[in-house]
């Protein structure tokens, strides 16, 4: 399956998506891997990214038609679940 790879800002806890070597704040702009081999290459790249204290935790996760496929994902994706009127799902 089709994996994204995600991690958290540092200095603000932001949920991030890995595109083209950096790293944007939306799942519509982040790069879905189809093969396993440059989704570990972005992984590989991404500890960089940790060892400048710029992110924390980078990890892997699946993604069918672009859409995450657990339900963390997808509430990640949304941004807090504490209130409707902050974050990524109030820009909706």
């Amino acid at each position: 399956m089709a994996q994204s790879l995600t991690a958290n800002r540092l200095i603000d806890g932001v949920v991030l998506y890995w595109r083209g070597g950096d790293w944007v704040e939306t799942l519509a702009e982040a790069d879905v891997f189809a093969e396993p081999q440059t989704a570990d290459a972005a992984f590989a790249a991404a500890k960089d990214f940790v060892a400048r204290n710029v992110v924390v935790n980078p990890y892997l996760f699946e993604v069918k038609d672009g859409r995450p496929v657990s339900e963390r994902e997808i509430i990640r994706a949304a941004g807090p679940s504490v209130r409707q009127d902050v974050g990524k799902q109030a820009d909706v």
